[in-house]
């Protein structure tokens, strides 16, 4: 167990002195996980048939692996250190503020994505909104750097290449998932619009989900297409590792 721990405190070290800041939002997002499940366990309120810190939880994590793997990233750039500063500061605070907003609504008892019930719950999904397209566009820069720059591990600069630009179009789904439904255009015409955009295809979000994840078990649900697209960095990184550990 001791070796173990001393390896990941090599390399928390390692990517501590490569961006300091998403390092640091990746241990704090763990921290937040903890903090969600505690939320989990002791609040038994629900949103939307949901446990209401369970959003919370995920993006934690969320946000922790890709704070960790995006700084993790930029150890194979070491000369574009202007694009790793912008980025890293960029992300850091972007993905921070998602969570913290996310947090604030769970403890109000509400929703925080689609919610335009109230002036407060509009504005808070109008800055989520602008932070993750300001987060996606900046990750592009990233994505060019690592198309120019050449790998002494070809399988490895190839993987990070295509897990990039195929995350970069993952989080671009999000966007699908604004749209407002008919049933939410037509309560807009008779009265007002307090929800706008889903999660799930074919029916109001809220139905049976899968345990965990919250995804439909009987519509058609975007975040399937967006979770597989956002973490495919994660996924193309672990086989290319695994083709180097095998050769």
């Amino acid at each position: 167990m001791q070796p173990l721990m001393n390896t990941f405190s090599k390399f928390l070290a390692r990517l501590w002195r490569t961006d300091a800041p998403l390092t640091a939002v990746g241990i704090t997002m763990l921290a937040a996980l903890a903090a969600a499940l505690l939320g989990l366990w002791l609040d038994p309120r629900m949103v939307t048939g949901a446990p209401v810190w369970l959003k919370p939880a995920k993006f934690a994590i969320s946000v922790a692996i890709y704070s960790l793997t995006l700084a993790w990233v930029f150890t194979y750039l070491p000369n574009w250190t202007r694009t790793r500063r912008i980025v890293g500061w960029t992300t850091a605070v972007t993905l921070t503020l998602e969570v913290i907003i996310i947090g604030v609504q769970a403890w109000r008892g509400t929703t925080s994505h689609f919610n335009v019930g109230t002036l407060l719950d509009g504005a808070l999904f109008a800055v989520m909104g602008l932070a993750i397209v300001v987060q996606t566009l900046v990750s592009v820069a990233v994505a060019v750097a690592l198309w120019r720059q050449t790998f002494a591990d070809r399988a490895m600069g190839w993987a990070l290449r295509l897990g990039l630009t195929i995350t970069i179009i993952g989080a671009a789904t999000g966007g699908l998932m604004t749209r407002p439904t008919e049933a939410q255009l037509a309560e807009a015409r008779a009265t007002r619009m307090t929800v706008v955009g889903a999660h799930t295809v074919g029916a109001a979000d809220g139905g049976p989900g899968l345990p965990g994840t919250g995804w439909s078990r009987e519509h058609g649900d975007i975040r399937v297409p967006h979770f597989l697209g956002l973490h495919a960095l994660q996924v193309f990184a672990a086989l290319a590792l695994m083709l180097s550990w095998t050769r």
